[in-house]
């Protein structure tokens, strides 16, 4: 039982008219100088197979190398009876991931599973995997705050899929769930080679409400750390999901949730309705809970993403 209410008192209606905040003047110089940078590194990516099978995949592990010099693991699925034309990078929630899980949306495609720097295969030592101190690794930093590590290491998944299987590169697509959501959706406005993206109750959409709006989980930590150290707010307004979200200019659905303790929706709708692109709206009942319709929903969604990706 939450002791507050998940939802906020707020109704989809009044989710839909939350508008973003606006970013640094900076902003985008900021990432596409990133970007700029990750570009010129190679992902060095290997694969070895486990001698595992997931359905109609075949199960890899993976590493490849990030920016400063860090080790990324993570894994490949690769279609047993199809060639591999288009491909998939899918993030995890901030619990981490033991193996590849969730939503499969093409039997054609590779997935690429990458466990970010700092947590669960890619655990590093000094950075805290705890998500309530993984969150706040250097958040005084704008430089080298943990999340912008992260959206690095999203990009260079990227580069790591791309040099695995070539046809691909155009067809290359992404997925994010709550923590990869957010770092997703930060990721996503500056890398052309990202086709398009689903993200599933996104996180660290609209920083000023998350840090008002009661939540558990790593939301709670920015907040008491916040209490006392509010000048963390500079760091953070560079990595408002909801503001980067305004650059994307691909093809992108989101799944929000009404009710969420967790990662508030009025920051998850803050990220769908910054979009300017094609955009695509997969409303849940419930984000981070369990709740009764819940597999109903989630049959409901792998056939939406499944036309929604068809595209790549």
């Amino acid at each position: 039982m939450t002791e507050f209410d998940p939802s906020y008192g707020y109704t989809k209606e009044s989710l839909l008219n939350i508008e973003s905040p606006d970013g640094p003047e900076d902003f985008c110089e900021f990432w596409r100088q990133r970007f700029a940078r990750i570009r010129e590194l190679h992902p060095q990516p290997e694969i070895r197979h486990t001698g595992r099978i997931k359905g109609k995949f075949e199960l890899y592990d993976l590493i490849f190398q990030s920016s400063s010099s860090v080790r990324i693991y993570g894994w490949v699925l690769i279609p047993i009876e199809s060639p591999v034309n288009r491909a998939l990078v899918v993030g995890h929630g901030y619990g981490g991931c033991d193996e590849p899980s969730g939503i499969v949306p093409l039997d054609d495609a590779a997935y690429l599973y990458p466990s970010y720097r700092g947590i669960a295969r890619s655990r590093m030592k000094g950075i805290p995997e705890d998500p309530n101190y993984h969150v706040l690794y250097q958040i005084d930093d704008r430089d080298n705050y943990i999340h912008g590590g992260c959206v690095e290491d999203t990009w260079m998944a990227v580069s790591a899929v791309q040099k695995l299987f070539p046809s691909t590169r155009g067809r290359t697509g992404f997925m994010g769930i709550s923590f990869s959501g957010g770092i997703g959706a930060l990721a996503l406005p500056w890398d052309p080679r990202i086709a398009r993206a689903h993200f599933q109750v996104p996180s660290f959409g609209h920083h000023p409400l998350r840090l008002e709006l009661p939540s558990y989980g790593s939301a709670n930590a920015i907040q008491n750390f916040y209490r006392l150290h509010p000048k963390i707010l500079e760091t953070l307004m560079y990595y408002d999901a909801a503001v980067a979200a305004k650059y994307i200019e691909v093809p992108v659905h989101v799944a929000p949730a009404l009710s969420d303790p967790v990662v508030a929706p009025p920051g998850q709708f803050a990220i769908y309705n910054s979009l300017k692109c094609e955009r695509s709206l997969f409303v849940l009942s419930k984000g981070h809970q369990e709740y009764r319709q819940q597999e109903t929903e989630r049959q409901s969604l792998l056939a939406d993403l499944s036309n929604f990706f068809k595209a790549l």
